[in-house]
């Protein structure tokens, strides 16, 4: 018999430029609840629909729950982006690596939500930056690939400013507010990240 703690060792915990990337905890729920809450109608256009449910904390207690257990197995990490100041926290997004695939693939998927009074401001830009170690060095994953709206130009922005390239333009990628949208597709690889390293 094993055990998930047996599987991987604890979530990530990641630090520098201002910022603190980690996973969701239970008591995170009402700032979360709140930033989603304010942010719906910026959201709305980038994101499936969300029901009012999906806001509960009952539902964010078991989305806690699910994203330990995915990082234990290692195939998922859903994680909070707060920015740090004068010794407080703020919760100012969320950045999500799923869709992890090992064997000859080792790829994962980049997807990340900001809080809108916190757009504009770099954040995402630097949080992506922070989370590249862990994606190559600690996963030790070849290839990180992204997609956004062909009009979402902050998204695209933040994409290029890491080293993604565009790749191409997948149709009907993703259901968006209730519509299936066409989304513009990014990759970044172990190679091109090296590169930029030196």
């Amino acid at each position: 018999m094993f055990t998930l703690a047996g599987i991987r060792q604890t979530t990530p915990e990641i630090s520098g430029d201002g910022l603190l990337i980690r996973s969701p905890q239970q008591s995170d729920y009402q700032a979360w609840s709140d930033l989603r809450e304010a942010s719906r109608a910026f959201l709305t256009p980038f994101e499936p629909r969300w029901s009012d449910a999906e806001l509960s904390q009952r539902n964010f207690a078991a989305r806690v729950r699910r994203n330990r257990k995915d990082a234990l197995y290692g195939c998922e990490y859903s994680l909070l982006i707060f920015q740090q100041s004068g010794g407080r926290s703020t919760l100012t997004g969320g950045v999500t690596l799923s869709h992890i695939r090992r064997r000859s693939f080792q790829n994962v998927t980049l997807g990340y939500w900001m809080g809108a009074q916190y757009a504009g401001n770099g954040i995402m830009k630097r949080a992506v930056a922070l989370i590249l170690p862990f994606v190559f060095d600690t996963l030790s994953l070849h290839r990180i690939e992204a997609a956004c709206l062909p009009d979402n130009m902050a998204s695209r922005r933040v994409l290029l400013s890491n080293g993604f390239r565009e790749i191409g333009i997948a149709e009907k990628y993703l259901q968006i507010n209730g519509e299936w949208r066409d989304h513009t597709l990014f990759a970044l690889t172990r190679e091109r990240y090296d590169g930029q390293a030196r």
